[in-house]
């Protein structure tokens, strides 16, 4: 497992991102945690994550390449509609699918909704780029303390995640989820 500064990440950019493209699950930066993710379009990758997360069954984030593909993929409803054009760095949004095929089934277990982000980060970059969505969950143990810097991460999962861009200790937390598949919109904090 390799350690990728912001410096190192942006030197070897095409380099990393071919390794993303291959299947590679890392852990990376956000504007408030650590996060674990993966091509959120590759099976393999995303059976291979929640196998080192132990998370089976509950739905995964992903980071979504722009505020266009969540329109072409996800139903925006009017009510989401502020909240997709300002986009808050710090909140998940979920949506009805309208495209299925979008992502990987694994990721939201062939449910017909999925929790999209839009970090306010450097790292988000690497999303756009590709133009693909990233898997980005809390890089935990499920059910355990989230990543805020190397000494608190799993030493299970350093040891099979394929790299990890760091940037030293966050201090944030968890995205509020919001939910916008009923008819009255949900709100909650999370904890881990």
């Amino acid at each position: 497992m390799k350690i990728i500064e912001q410096t190192e990440f942006n030197l070897n950019r095409s380099a990393v991102y071919k390794e993303i493209k291959k299947g590679a699950v890392f852990i990376h930066p956000t504007d408030t945690i650590y996060g674990i993710g993966c091509d959120a379009t590759n099976a393999a990758a995303v059976r291979h994550l929640r196998e080192i997360k132990g998370r089976y069954e509950k739905p995964l984030l992903v980071m979504a390449p722009s505020k266009e593909w969540v329109r072409e993929n996800c139903i925006v409803p009017k009510q989401a509609e502020q909240w997709v054009s300002k986009w808050p760095a710090s909140h998940t949004l979920i949506l009805r699918l309208k495209n299925r095929a979008c992502i990987a089934k694994e990721v939201n277990r062939g449910e017909d909704s999925l929790g999209v982000r839009m970090p306010n980060h450097w790292f988000h970059q690497a999303a756009m780029e590709l133009d693909i969505p990233i898997v980005t969950t809390s890089a935990n143990v499920a059910g355990e303390e989230f990543m805020t810097s190397l000494d608190d991460l799993d030493s299970g999962i350093k040891a099979k995640v394929d790299f990890i861009v760091y940037e030293g200790e966050k201090r944030g937390h968890p995205s509020t989820l919001m939910d916008f598949t009923a008819e009255k919109v949900q709100v909650m904090e999370r904890k881990k």
